[in-house]
Order: C-alpha cells, then structure tokens, then sequence
C-alpha cells in the first residue's frame, strides 16, 4: 500500500457522497479506497499516490468560481442571447411496435419478456 499522509486542507472537508450518508472526513486512502468501489474503478498505487492532490485542484476550482459575485446575474439556457427555435410538437415516426414486437425472441401482452437477470 501507498503511505498516505491525512490531508487535513479544509477544501477536503467538503462532503463527499456516500451511500447512506456523508464522508466529511479528511480525504485518506480510506475514503479514496471507498469512492473508487462505488465507482467501481480499480485504482493503482500510482494513482492513490497523485488523487489527494487532484482532488484538492478540483475542489481549489471549486472554491473559485463559489468566490464569483454572480448577484444580479440571470440564469442562462445557453451562452448566447437568442430565441430558441422550437419546432411544432407532432408525431413525426409512425408506430412500428408491431413490427419490433415480431422480432423479439418472447413477447406476452405487449410486454418484452427478458430472463430474469435477479434472483
């Protein structure tokens, strides 16, 4: 394993989520070990190495644009000034569901029957 020091910079202290509550502890190989199974990724001992400083970068980020004064700024949809173009709401695709229905391997009721997957 790694060594790790704890890392006690307050940017780290943010919650981090986690299943059934919140990990505010400092971020350590512990909680690293435990956000990358609910990820599911598999990290090597070079990568535990160098993520309590990219962690620390992105919440360094983070920090910065929350330090922005975006009072009396309004919310955007998009980055530019322009109508939106809305096109009519119609049905455009005919309804092939039969068609689809007859290639499916079991179908009963209009339903797709799939094997059960689980137990």
């Amino acid at each position: 394993m790694a060594s790790f020091k704890t890392l006690h910079d307050t940017r780290l202290h943010h919650s981090l989520p986690r299943m059934g509550g919140v990990l505010s502890d400092p971020l350590n190989e512990t909680s690293l070990h435990q956000l990358a199974r609910l990820a599911c990724i598999q990290l090597t001992e070079q990568e535990l190495a160098v993520l309590p400083q990219q962690f620390d970068s992105i919440l360094g980020l983070i920090d910065q644009l929350q330090a922005v004064d975006t009072h009396g700024v309004e919310p955007l949809a998009q980055a530019f000034d322009m109508p939106v173009r809305l096109r009519a709401d119609e049905v455009t695709a005919k309804n092939q569901r039969e068609l689809f229905q007859s290639l499916a391997p079991e179908v009963e009721k209009g339903l797709y029957l799939v094997p059960k997957v689980i137990e």
